[in-house]
Formats: structure tokens, sequence, C-alpha cells
């Protein structure tokens, strides 16, 4: 499982500098509205699962930090690649559904309109909610509460951050539309927030 969980931490990143190198690439990408979001959320996401990374290695084994059924083949760790399969899915999605519009920093273009279907019917930001499950994938397979905690605390505010960043640029450029999708959609999770 830990081959397992290596090799997808690996795609996953290769996601994420392939989207980079993508905007680079089209001459997208400018970090000029972005108020430094994606620097943040690439600093905390990451700094979170070296932690939780960090933990698991150092956590003695009678440790009451440790998850029931905690081992390299236990259940967190199954779960944890499962939740993470999930959020890159949901992420893909996501990516795939906004096509060109697509970018790794707050950027929209004048003639954009608003996108209302795939997962964005559900959710305004299914993107960072596919990134959120991955973050808490991770912690849930580093297999202690510390390390699970710091995994969905510490993406969520990065992400709490760069949604009001985004919503306003989004209101900024698309007015009205915005303003009625944002109505009709919640942020992160279908009906609830």
């Amino acid at each position: 499982m830990e081959i397992l969980l290596a090799v997808t931490g690996a795609l996953w990143l290769a996601l994420e500098v392939g989207l980079i190198a993508r905007d680079r690439a089209r001459g997208k990408g400018s970090t000029d509205e972005d108020r430094g979001t994606r620097g943040l959320n690439f600093a905390l996401i990451i700094s979170a699962i070296v932690i939780a990374d960090v933990l698991t290695a150092v956590l003695s084994k009678h440790s009451l930090l440790w998850l029931p059924g905690a081992s390299p083949n236990g259940w967190p760790v199954i779960t944890g690649l499962v939740v993470i399969w999930v959020g890159l899915a949901i992420r893909v999605w996501a990516i795939n559904t906004l096509g060109r519009s697509f970018r790794t920093t707050v950027e929209v273009d004048a003639a954009q309109s608003v996108v209302r279907h795939g997962p964005y019917r559900l959710v305004r930001h299914p993107a960072y909610t596919g990134l959120l499950f991955v973050t808490a994938g991770f912690g849930l397979a580093s297999s202690n509460w510390p390390g699970l905690a710091v995994c969905v605390a510490a993406p969520t505010l990065a992400m709490l951050r760069r949604i009001q960043v985004e919503e306003a640029e989004l209101t900024r450029v698309l007015g009205d539309s915005y303003r009625s999708y944002q109505g009709a959609t919640k942020r992160l999770v279908p009906w609830l927030w």
C-alpha cells in the first residue's frame, strides 16, 4: 500500500505541475488577481502532507495518536487511497468541464460564461472540493489523528481564502450572471455550503 500511496501522490503532483505548465504554454496563469493564493495553497497543502508523513514516521508504536487499525495495510491507508482517488476524479472532472477556462490562478476572461453543467451544477468550486478530498485522503492514510487534522484544517483554510478572492473576481468580471449562479449553488458541499 505504501508504494501505491507514493505512486498516487506522484501522479497527483504530476497533474498539478502539468496544469501550471499548460497555463504557461497558453500564456495564461497570471497571478495579478491571485493575491498570493496559489502560493498559499501550495505551501499549506504540501506542508500538511509532509507534517502528516513526519508524524507517521516519529510516533511511537504505542501512541494514542494512531487511528484504530493503523498499519501499513490497515483500513486508514486503504480508505485514504480511495478518498484520494475520489478527490482526483472530482478534480479532473471539474478541470475537464471548464476546459480552456480552468487556471491554477485567479484569472477570469471577460468573454467567459458561467459554467453550470457537470460538477458545477452541484457546487461552484468542485476542483477545490476534489483537492480537499485529496488532502483529507493523505491525512487519513497517515493513520494518525494529528496528521488527519492538519491535512483537513490547513488546506481548508487555504481554500476558504482562495474562494473569497476568486468569487470577488468572478463577480467583478462576470457580474449578475455569476451572482445568479451564487444564489443557486453552494461553494464546496452540495446543498450544505
